[in-house]
């Protein structure tokens, strides 16, 4: 009985750390606030505050788009109407993100999602560690 439940719990653990892309897509939607860039060189840079966020909307088609928001204390944004349309592609056992706006086209690859996280990789090799957004509300 001891080995099926360590056994079973082995299995979970493999499980749950699996490096599947496909079951990234869904946790990308929505507000992300870069927590932590690490250049190339493995040079780091933590960002205690930011006063804008990436906003992520990607549709069942793997299409959609990043914009950047301004959050308010009132839990509302703003925002301009610029935004980078975006196409979802898993390949060679990546998920990759397909940028277009009108005046470049790039790509990046979701290296890990999760609930609360978000670690993407540029073509430049800079990565990028996204935290979930908690908007604070100061109420009135």
């Amino acid at each position: 009985m001891k080995n099926l439940w360590i056994s079973s719990l082995l299995f979970f653990l493999i499980m749950s750390c699996s490096n599947n892309p496909e079951a990234f897509i869904p946790l990308i939607n929505g507000y992300w606030e870069i927590d932590q860039v690490t250049l190339s060189d493995g040079s780091k840079r933590e960002y205690t505050y930011s006063d804008t966020i990436d906003y992520f909307s990607v549709s069942d088609s793997l299409t959609g788009f990043r914009k950047k928001m301004k959050p308010s204390f009132d839990g509302t944004y703003t925002t301009s109407d610029d935004a980078e349309q975006l196409t979802l592609k898993v390949e060679n056992d990546s998920l990759n993100v397909y940028y277009t706006t009108p005046y470049a086209k790039w790509k990046e690859t979701v290296l890990m999602a999760t609930e609360d996280e978000l670690l993407i990789v540029n073509e430049q090799n800079v990565r990028y560690l996204y935290k979930r957004f908690q908007p604070i509300v100061v109420e009135k």
